[in-house]
Order: structure tokens, then sequence, then C-alpha cells
């Protein structure tokens, strides 16, 4: 190889200075340094003299680019020797041993001059041409390749192109029918209900005619009523000896064959008729004594746990737990404006209480959705609500830190608790009705006396927020569950922390018991429902209801459904024996809240979408 390369070096020494002995073709005129330089007196030879200055250097410019072009040209026409070729044809076939012996046997018999300057021919350009041409014509070939496929391409891409276009032009034409009827449709919905807008309004004043005569009657009625009570007081006071008695009867009336619910006015003249006879009868009647020993109010202790659970005690009283997979959707109430946060039901009387976003909480009648009672008086929405054992006062807890007892006979708030530094998220009462447990934000839970109006005590023990609480059944068992991942029992009668339940990998969001009190249920941010068993201390049944929040849980009165409130909108249902699951949907958004009804022959479920829906 290095032998090839000094050959192929003087070889070319040898072609320039071949080079430099070619005669160009050109001819060029000698200008004399008289007439170069020279310059007349006159302006004419003077605008000569400078034009041809200007045209000289014009010409040595060319004369150098042709003198560099024809060097070039004349370096790349020169014929290759054939020692060069021979080398470089070995070299490109990598053949170096034949190319060593060549180098060999060539440079000895130049050595030895049986080869002259005659003998080594140089290679016919021709030939060098021919190589040229066919690489040439090779890179053409392998171009005109690449356009081929390039043009295939293209055509397939016109051609997909184009059935897109027609697809897309016939959904076009197709959506364009659709909307051309929908609005059609629409047209003649309007129409329709056009119609029928004389009807509504004749329908809307019977309506308010019929409402305004019922309110009279009702006056009239309680009027009446009072004129009783005074004229048997008075019949009472001209004959002290004798106990006179009228009969006491239930005032009411009656619509479609259903019984009404009896409002607080009759009660509170029955109860005020009752207490008249009784003070007529009893001769020691003090009513300032008695209106001091009503006056106080002392704080009461929680009672211990002897006490039975009456719900378990008559069983038969109770319908028994529908079969799996027999709710269905029975109708849909819309309750209120904003979302649905919470929902209780009445203890005894087909009556549900919804709290919404809205800051109201409204009670209405079942199944039908008649309302009779609206609460204001929250100034932040409403997390929670639950009724007295009773069914008489209601309590609700809300995003601006209070908690508010309600008695339905003074249609009002009757006490508000606010000790908390931040939003309360639930409240229960106790099934003694004196006592009423709160869970807050603030990663604290307190234990209210009703009787003295103040708080007994504060449940500390939790690292996060506190987003439930529950009072066992007849006991003194509070349950809560936090955004720390854990459930926590506390004693009422002391306010500490009896046991923790460990197994929730997200925020748990609520917790319930049982009502025979042996089981928990509880549910977490990410859809995770857990069955935890008290006596074990431990879970038995864990349910993946997610990726969306569970948000709320319920057992019915036999504990083998647990109802849960969804986050995707829909209500799941629990086997607790076999640990299938079904989904209940009829939300357009979140499920906030779900309740059994007392006859377990109802279920409630409570959505964002300000509805009630009832599962039958």
């Amino acid at each position: 190889m290095e032998g090839a390369a000094g050959s192929e070096v003087s070889f070319c020494l040898q072609k320039f200075t071949i080079t430099e002995d070619s005669k160009d073709d050109d001819q060029y005129e000698e200008v004399p340094p008289d007439d170069e330089f020279g310059l007349q007196e006159d302006d004419e030879d003077l605008a000569k003299a400078l034009q041809t200055i200007k045209e000289q250097a014009e010409d040595a410019q060319i004369l150098a680019l042709q003198s560099v072009l024809t060097s070039e040209k004349s370096v790349s026409e020169i014929p290759e020797a054939m020692d060069d070729f021979f080398c470089n044809f070995l070299v490109r076939l990598g053949m170096s041993r034949t190319l060593d012996c060549f180098q060999t046997e060539w440079y000895e018999l130049v050595q030895r001059g049986l080869l002259t300057a005659k003998d080594i021919e140089l290679v016919p350009t021709v030939y060098t041409r021919n190589q040229q041409l066919e690489a040439e014509n090779m890179c053409l070939k392998k171009e005109l390749e690449n356009y081929k496929h390039a043009a295939n391409k293209a055509k397939e891409a016109f051609l997909k192109m184009q059935k897109e276009r027609d697809f897309h032009r016939m959904h076009h034409k197709r959506v364009v029918q659709e909307k051309n009827r929908l609005i059609s449709d629409i047209k003649r919905l309007k129409a329709h209900y056009a119609s029928y807008e004389p009807v509504l309004k004749q329908l809307t004043e019977k309506y308010q005619t019929a409402l305004r005569q019922k309110m009279l009657t009702t006056l009239e009625r309680d009027r009446a009523v009072g004129q009783v009570t005074d004229l048997q007081a008075a019949l009472q006071n001209l004959e002290p000896g004798c106990a006179f008695q009228m009969p006491v009867t239930k005032v009411g009336h009656e619509c479609s064959g259903k019984k009404w619910l009896e409002g607080p006015t009759q009660k509170a003249l029955q109860k005020a008729r009752q207490q008249k006879i009784l003070d007529a009868e009893s001769s020691s009647y003090d009513p300032v004594k008695d209106a001091e020993k009503t006056s106080k109010k002392e704080p009461k202790e929680v009672p211990v746990d002897i006490q039975v659970t009456t719900h378990l005690t008559h069983p038969k009283e109770h319908t028994q737990r529908l079969k799996y997979g027999e709710y269905k959707l029975s109708s849909v109430l819309k309750v209120h404006d904003f979302s649905v946060s919470c929902l209780a039901l009445h203890p005894r009387k087909d009556i549900v209480v919804t709290g919404s976003d809205d800051h109201l909480w409204k009670m209405w009648a079942l199944p039908h959705g008649n309302i009779i009672m609206t609460g204001e008086g929250h100034t932040d929405w409403l997390s929670g609500c639950c009724f007295h054992p009773s069914g008489t006062q209601l309590v609700t807890s809300s995003g601006d830190t209070t908690v508010r007892i309600w008695d339905f006979s003074k249609r009002a708030c009757v006490l508000t608790l606010a000790e908390h530094t931040q939003a309360v998220w639930g409240c229960s009462w106790h099934s003694c009705g004196d006592f009423v447990a709160s869970a807050s934000m603030d990663n604290t839970s307190k234990i209210w006396d009703i009787n003295s109006e103040k708080c007994k005590y504060t449940m500390r023990g939790h690292k996060d927020s506190v987003n439930s609480i529950e009072f066992l059944p007849f006991s003194n068992i509070v349950l809560t569950s936090s955004a720390d991942k854990t459930l926590s029992l506390w004693d009422a009668r002391t306010g500490l922390r009896v046991y923790t339940f460990y197994g929730h990998l997200h925020s748990c969001n609520h917790a319930t018991f049982n009502l025979k009190g042996d089981l928990i249920a509880s549910c977490d941010s990410s859809g995770m429902m857990k069955l935890w068993d008290i006596r074990k201390s431990g879970p038995v049944l864990s349910v993946d209801a997610g990726p969306r929040p569970a948000n709320h849980a319920v057992f019915d009165r036999t504990g083998q459904v647990v109802a849960l409130a969804s986050g995707d909108g829909s209500v799941k249902v629990l086997q607790v024996a076999s640990g299938q699951q079904s989904s209940l949907r009829g939300h357009s958004g979140e499920v906030h809240s779900v309740g059994f009804h007392h006859r377990a022959e109802l279920l409630l479920s409570g959505g964002a979408d300000g509805k009630v829906c009832l599962w039958k």
C-alpha cells in the first residue's frame, strides 16, 4: 500500500510538470507601461485612461479565474497510469496479498530496466469514462427507485385522504339531517308546551286558592279548639268539686285516602288542654315553682350500657330484607337546587330530612315528596343531620363550624353549639336523647350535653380531620373515622379512646355500626369498603368499589346488606354473606348519602344533582 501511494504521488507530480508546459489557446494583449499609466492633459484623454484601467482590472480577474478552471480541468482529464489503475483496482476489491505481490514484481521489473516508459501505457480515457458513467447510471437507478417508492406512498396517501373526505362528507350530511330533525322536534315540542301553558296557569291559580282556603280552615279550627278549651276550663272553675273531662279527639283531615301528619299547633293545643285538666284536678299546683323547675337545666351523665335495642327485641315488626338484585328505581324527587349532602330518615314515620349546599334543610313526606318544613339558619353548607330518637327534634352540622338543634313543634332552632374552630363534618344523637356528638375538621370530636348546653368532652387523638361520628345504639360507645386513615372507638362517659382500627390506605370518609353492634362498615376516598368485626378487632371483608371515592355507608336493619354512596354516580349494594355486589344508577352526579327506611322496604340516596332517588 505504501508503495502504491508513493507511485501515485510521483505520477501526480509528473502530471503537474506536464501541465505546466501546456499552452492555452487564449491570446493576451500586452499593454506597454507608457500606455497603461500615461495621462494626457485633456479631459477626454483622462477619461479614456480611467476606463482603460478598469477594463484591465476586470480582464485580470477573468484571467485568474480561467487559469484556476483550466488547471482543475487539466488535472481531472489526465489519464491514469497502468500500475496505479491495477493498485486501485486491487485495493477496491480488498486483495491485499495480490497487491503486495504485484507491487513487488512491478518495481523489480522497473529496477532491472525491463519496463520502460514506452512499455508502460496509460489507461484509456474511454474505459475510465465508462466506469464513471456506470456509477452515475447506478446512482440514477437508485434515485429512480426512491422516486417510484415515494410516488406510490403519495398515491396511497391521496387515495386514503379521498376516502376520508368522502366519509366525513357523508357524516356531515347525516349530522345536518339529524340537526334539522331535532330543530323540527324542538319547534313541535315548543308549540305543544305553549298549548298547555293556559291550563297550567289555571291549575296553579286553583292550587294557590286551595292553599289559602286550607290555611283559613286551619285557623278557624284552631280557634274553635281554643274556645272549647276555654269553656272546659270555665266549667272546671264553676264545679271545682267534680272532675269533669271532655273527650279528646284528634283533629285532622285526609287527602287521597292517606292520613296527613298531625301539625305542631294541634299537638300544642292538646298538651295545653291536658295540662289544664291535670291542673284543675291537682290542688297543690304552683305555677311559679313549676316554672322555676322547668327553667333549671342540670347536666346529666351518660347512661351505662344496660338497655336492650328495641329493634332487636321485636324482629317480626320489621320487614325482611329484599333478595339480591331486587332493588329498582321507584321515583326521583328534585328536592334542592344544589347538591344533597346528607339525609336522615324519621325513626317511625315516612319522613325524610335532606341537607344541601344551599344552607337549608328540608323535611319531606314519603313517597310523593310533599314538603313539610324548611330550616334556615346555617350560613354555610350542611354536612350532616340526625333525628332525635323520639323524632321530635333534629340536629344538623355545617361548614359554618356550628351544630344546631331544631324543635319541630317550635319550627325554629332552639340551640346553637359553636365551639369547633373549623367545619363540622357530622353529628349523631345518643339513644337517650340528652347527648349529641359532633366531628370536625379541627381534628377533634365533641360530646355535647343538651340540658346544660355545654360541651361535656372533647375527644382528641386523630392526626387529621374527623370525617364522621356515630353512637352505637343504646350504648356509650362512639365511632369516628378520620382522614388519617384510621377508625377509633371512644367511651362517651370518659371521652377517652378505647381502640383504633388500622387498615385503610386512604382517607376514611365514613364509618357506621350495624344494628346489632358487632360489625362496622367503613369506606375511604379510593372507593375501598371494609367490614370490621369488633370482637376480633380486625377486618373480615374488603370490597373495592373504586376508583372513585366512597362517600357514605349504611347497614339495613338485618345487618346483611350494606349500601354505599359512590363518587361514580351509583349506589353499591353489597350482600355481606356472599360478598356479591350490584350497582344502582339513577343520579347524574356523585352520590353523597344513602339511608334505609325503618321498614327496610325502601332505600334512599341523595346526590350532587340535587335529587333524592327512591329504590324499592
